[in-house]
């Protein structure tokens, strides 16, 4: 078997989304690197292809160009294509397809693979499922940069309350776990008597989150179930983070919610003026508390 046929083989493996195929098509220590995995060995390769698959069921590699520089490196061409229609890094699936062009360099020995290097654009896939791609540095000085997300009610009621929630996990892997747990708490929140909306944030392995209710006594429906009361039990055994805490804080003063009058550029209090400005013009909707 030539180097070609044996990249094909490799390929094939991937097309027929047999994992246990891919990795006998490595030698003992081969390893495979991309964008997104680095010398990735054994059952490791095997469980990169399972998350893909998972990600995308129908992902499919048709190779564009292949040849042999006589060396046993193959230099193949391929694009990629898939439809997300599972669950991406703890996202829902969008039912987007996507089309990604990249190239393999797959050095072989024998009848065996001894290196994968993959090449693609890493902003490809989440771009064209419609995801934001952000750069931004780690940290500057003695700001912290990191994501957020928000789940909102649509009730424009006052916060009487807000439960916030600080937790240091241990590893990214961690930090995956927390925010999928974390999603599947806000979602079951909504359906929750006074809740009003939440945020949650998440900078290196300092996670946090801030919700707003009616009531302080409205945070209390958390501990009688669900995800939020699983998250915790995890969170006191020995499977989750390094530390955290959990706290209620009930509001002093909140001030009014103004909104800027499109015909004469003043502010004017949502309450008091009820729709309408002091100069006679109709005021835009007042924006939720929170």
């Amino acid at each position: 078997m030539n180097a070609l046929q044996v990249a094909q083989r490799y390929f094939d493996a991937w097309n027929c989304r047999d994992a246990d195929a891919i990795v006998t098509t490595f030698a003992d220590d081969g390893s495979f690197s991309d964008p997104n995995a680095d010398g990735l060995r054994g059952e490791a390769i095997a469980d990169y292809a399972k998350s893909l698959w998972s990600a995308f069921p129908d992902l499919s590699f048709e190779v564009v160009s292949a040849a042999d520089n006589g060396a046993g490196l193959v230099a193949a061409q391929w694009i990629m294509r898939g439809t997300n229609t599972g669950s991406m890094r703890g996202l829902p699936p969008t039912g987007r397809s996507v089309t990604v062009p990249g190239a393999d360099f797959i050095q072989v020995e024998g009848d065996r693979i001894r290196s994968v290097q993959g090449y693609f654009d890493s902003r490809a896939v989440p771009e064209q499922l419609g995801l934001q791609v952000m750069v931004q540095p780690h940290a500057i000085g003695p700001f912290s940069f990191g994501t957020s997300v928000s789940v909102q009610s649509g009730k424009k009621t006052k916060p009487g309350a807000f439960s916030i929630t600080n937790i240091e996990t241990r590893s990214d892997d961690e930090v995956q776990r927390v925010q999928d747990l974390s999603r599947k708490t806000a979602l079951e929140m909504l359906a929750m008597e006074g809740f009003i909306g939440w945020v949650g944030m998440t900078i290196g392995h300092r996670m946090m989150t801030v919700t707003a209710w009616e009531s302080p006594d409205n945070s209390r429906q958390l501990m009688r179930g669900g995800t939020h009361k699983e998250a915790m039990g995890r969170f006191f055994g020995p499977e989750l983070a390094n530390g955290g805490m959990t706290s209620v804080w009930t509001s002093e003063r909140i001030g009014a919610m103004w909104v800027r009058c499109p015909a004469c550029g003043r502010m004017a209090d949502s309450a008091k003026a009820q729709g309408k400005c002091a100069c006679g013009a109709s005021l835009p909707e007042a924006m939720a508390y929170w």
